[in-house]
């Protein structure tokens, strides 16, 4: 099943944005220096927008990121161990989520939200490729 065939899933789809919560959490979390300040800065001022922003934002981009990332998902299951492929690929990942993100900013209502993209977005794609292990797992488990 692929992970957009799961986001049908009302129940799956409850689950599979906890775990995405849980991941942008842990990925922010451990980041680290200068950068990793900006990060955890940028996280909190979109996080403090309104109780639960972050959650509706991967609600909204998750079926997106989905189709996107499906066809790498079943390129990495062909070859046989899916986590790893997305490691050796984890530029093509990042490059697919970003584009996703790329196109819904200028539709942000969210002054503050379009600022910190802004700002955060030129090493954004380092942060995503370290996050797409943990992503990687998080699709094994609900894909």
């Amino acid at each position: 099943m692929s992970l957009a065939e799961s986001l049908g899933d009302p129940t799956k789809k409850a689950d599979i944005i906890k775990d995405c919560l849980v991941l942008v959490d842990e990925e922010v979390a451990a980041k680290s220096g200068i950068s990793g300040l900006a990060v955890k800065a940028g996280y909190g001022a979109v996080k403090g927008i309104k109780p639960g922003f972050v959650q509706e934002v991967v609600a909204k981009l998750l079926p997106d990121w989905a189709q996107k990332l499906d066809p790498i998902w079943v390129d990495a299951t062909k070859a046989g161990q899916p986590v790893q492929y997305f490691e050796k690929n984890r530029s093509r990942v990042a490059d697919e989520l970003l584009s996703v993100t790329d196109a819904k900013i200028d539709g942000a209502k969210s002054n503050v939200v379009k600022k910190t993209y802004s700002s955060l977005r030129g090493s954004a794609k380092k942060n995503v490729e370290e996050a797409v292990p943990r992503l990687a797992r998080l699709m094994e488990k609900h894909a």
